[in-house]
């Protein structure tokens, strides 16, 4: 049996640590590492200072349909795209660079953010899957998440068609309208 080298494991304990402290669930720990649960368990501890959370990850495409939520995914594959095709960068690493670029902008605009590190994890799976796809809005031109093989003639992204429930009123509408319209900029 060819044992794995220390290295290795060092980069694999650093993963999971960056990971663990970015929110991710035990799910995505066991499934983008080797290391054992137990062992998993222990970082997950150490580094929360609690036990993770239980329970079946969010399996639902759906969630990412909601214009609050699809703006925000909207943004972090923008930014996934940009370090796969520019940076040459894939799976893991390539999630959690965006992840990182997509909480420095969030952070910068005050808005609190809608995506946990494992739904951008999962939104990425749903990608691959070919459960989702980009889409770009006929008005504004920006690329947003929606349903694979859903029509893409006249599609109109939730920025340009925002529900009504969006904001309490014209000033609060118009303040979101323009931070995710400076988010979306941002990843283009």
């Amino acid at each position: 049996m060819k044992s794995k080298s220390v290295i290795q494991d060092a980069e694999e304990v650093r993963r999971a640590v960056e990971m663990v402290s970015l929110g991710a669930r035990m799910q995505m720990l066991e499934s983008e590492t080797s290391l054992s649960r137990e062992r998993l368990l222990k970082i997950y501890k150490e580094v929360r200072g609690a036990s993770p959370p239980k329970g079946m990850l969010p399996f639902s495409t759906d969630w990412f349909m909601a214009w609050q939520p699809n703006v925000h995914a909207s943004l972090f594959m923008g930014f996934f795209r940009f370090f796969e095709r520019y940076a040459q960068l894939t799976g893991l690493d390539a999630i959690l660079r965006s992840y990182h670029l997509y909480l420095d902008k969030i952070e910068a605009l005050r808005i609190e953010p809608a995506l946990s590190l494992t739904r951008a994890w999962t939104l990425v799976r749903f990608f691959d899957a070919d459960l989702l796809q980009l889409t770009r809005c006929t008005q504004c031109g920006g690329e947003y998440v929606s349903h694979a093989y859903d029509p893409k003639a006249n599609y109109v992204c939730g920025l340009c068609n925002m529900p009504s429930r969006a904001g309490k009123g014209k000033k609060s509408v118009a303040r979101t309208r323009t931070s995710t319209r400076k988010m979306v900029a941002l990843s283009e």
